[in-house]
């Protein structure tokens, strides 16, 4: 595989991991942080906001994922898990912050 499709697995692991937070909020009818939200990452965005910022990392994961043939190496597993990994450790870091205020 060349370089660009571990690249691709790595993005296709935070994209799909980062749809989940915004969807659960958002179908669940809570506000929550998103790029949208003033200011950005910080202030809430509705419900429906999230559900489509989580579809739009839904739709861009997918893409990355079938773009890095994840499926078809152990290598390119391994590195779609670490970009789940990077931004779920991130995003638990960013969001404890936002409850001890």
């Amino acid at each position: 595989m060349h370089w660009y499709s571990y690249v691709a697995c790595f993005f296709a692991g935070m994209f799909l991991a980062n749809a989940v937070p915004h969807f659960v909020h958002g179908i669940s009818g809570d506000p929550f942080p998103s790029p949208f939200a003033k200011p950005p990452g910080k202030g809430l965005s509705s419900a429906p906001v999230n559900v489509v910022w989580a579809l739009v990392n839904v739709v861009i994961g997918y893409v990355l994922f079938r773009t890095g043939h994840v499926g078809s190496e152990m290598p390119a597993l391994a590195v779609f898990f670490a970009g789940i990994a990077v931004i779920s450790l991130w995003m638990s870091v960013e969001f404890q912050k936002k409850h001890a205020r």
